[in-house]
């Protein structure tokens, strides 16, 4: 059956992260696993199947690329890792070339279903994804700043003393060095955030600012201390794809095609989304600031040099 059949495309730290949550959360009948180490996918299937006792029936095998024929999703995390002293960006040259080969596997296969992309530069790679596909914009999903944004809700929350569910915030535009907080729009229990702070605790606007500080270094402070991340951008890579598998019509701030929205065209980038069974439904145009404007503009410009100097644009 095509419905709640997942494919998992790289079975390393994150593949496998999102093949655990995904098994531990009961998302989805089928989870294939295709990576290009054979033994090392078909012991992640043997070991994920002893956890179906504690969790849901589910069918977790490794798999092929005719696989995919009558998949819902595909989720790919394969590509090179980001390395200590590396930006996102420097991944560039190295993932496109393994984007290239491994989206036209994907479509010979006849797979028509979502793509659902997490590795980095995340929003580039979506969208070499959606050129070498050919699928509909709608069907094809990064990651994007869904992470940056849980990381920023759970900053706020501690600083303030409140559940990181309750905090209402995201993070915009690129995942990376030129991503930033939309100040205008976090609330608490629907009060803005200043109001908040200003009637239940005892927060100065350094610390507050601080918190984005902490969000954009976390990902660089995690790889220098234990080699990568991998166990976050799992589980926002396991709710993104039962938000897709249940048609939620939750709202993430993923790596979603613009038409227009926020004054840009041509370009995926972190922005609120609703997600459902049709892969990204429609876009947020949240209204920014002029200061927010700018830096989305800013981070735009920058993965629109980087698409250029990369031949996407050809």
């Amino acid at each position: 059956m095509k419905d709640s059949k997942i494919i998992l495309i790289g079975d390393g730290a994150v593949g496998s992260s999102f093949a655990y949550a995904a098994t531990l959360w009961g998302i989805g009948r089928e989870l294939g696993i295709i990576d290009i180490n054979e033994d090392k996918a078909e012991g992640d299937a043997m070991d994920l199947s002893d956890v179906l006792s504690f969790a849901r029936p589910k069918k977790i095998y490794k798999a092929n690329y005719s696989d995919c024929a009558d998949a819902e999703l595909v989720v790919i995390t394969a590509g090179a890792p980001q390395k200590p002293g590396e930006t996102r960006l420097d991944l560039v040259d190295k993932n496109l070339k393994i984007f290239k080969d491994m989206i036209g596997k994907i479509k010979d296969s006849g797979f028509e279903g979502i793509y659902l992309v997490a590795a980095n530069p995340v929003d580039i790679l979506t969208y070499a994804t959606w050129k070498y596909s050919g699928a509909d914009c709608n069907k094809v999903i990064g990651s994007g700043t869904s992470l940056d944004t849980s990381r920023f809700k759970k900053e706020i929350a501690k600083l303030v003393g409140i559940d990181p569910r309750s905090v209402d915030t995201y993070i915009l535009g690129e995942h990376g060095d030129t991503e930033f907080p939309v100040w205008s729009h976090t609330n608490i229990g629907g009060l803005p955030l200043y109001e908040w702070v200003s009637k239940h605790s005892q927060v100065d606007e350094m610390e507050l600012l601080a918190t984005f500080d902490k969000v954009k270094n976390a990902a660089y402070e995690i790889i220098n201390k234990k080699g990568a991340t991998f166990y976050g951008i799992g589980a926002a890579l396991a709710r993104l794809a039962q938000a897709i598998i249940n048609d939620e019509k939750a709202v993430y701030s993923t790596s979603s095609y613009l038409d227009g929205e926020y004054g840009q065209k041509d370009i995926y980038i972190g922005v609120p989304t609703v997600i459902g069974k049709d892969g990204a439904k429609w876009v947020i145009d949240v209204p920014l600031t002029d200061t927010e404007q700018e830096r989305m503009d800013k981070s735009a410009a920058t993965l629109r040099k980087v698409m250029e100097d990369a031949g996407l644009y050809d």
